[in-house]
């Protein structure tokens, strides 16, 4: 059975040039672009999408970051997807994460103070269609 999860090619992951590269990776898996958009996420789409963040303290931060240059946004279907994709991600710490991964091969600390880690992904198949609705309304 086919299900939808959403994905996000963060600020980090554009600016460096790696679109074409993760997504490479999220087809070569077999796994189809159903829809996509390139945007610069505003303060109103961030609190929807991190509405479970808003009183904590990193949120500034990271949607300060999320903010910081174009995001594309894609709509991603297959067997499994969910699953498959965040396999494909790697750990959300770029630097822990294993070797083939998206984060392990091409993330790293910059220094920051944010973890950059180039790529969203849904975690579950209700967060997927709350986030496709945020991003794909």
């Amino acid at each position: 059975m086919s299900e939808q999860t959403l994905i996000l090619v963060k600020p980090d992951g554009v600016k460096r040039g790696l679109v074409g590269e993760i997504l490479r990776r999220i087809e070569a898996k077999g796994y189809r672009i159903e829809r996509m958009r390139m945007l610069t996420a505003t303060d109103e789409l961030l609190a929807k999408h991190y509405h479970e963040h808003t009183e904590k303290p990193f949120y500034t931060g990271m949607t300060d970051y999320m903010k910081s240059g174009p995001i594309v946004a894609a709509v991603i279907e297959g067997t499994r997807v969910i699953e498959g994709v965040r396999s494909l991600s790697g750990a959300t710490e770029p630097t822990a994460a294993a070797p083939g991964t998206i984060r392990g091969d091409l993330g790293r600390d910059w220094g920051t103070g944010e973890i950059e880690n180039l790529i969203h992904s849904s975690d579950g198949e209700e967060s997927a269609a709350l986030e496709i609705s945020v991003w794909f309304d």
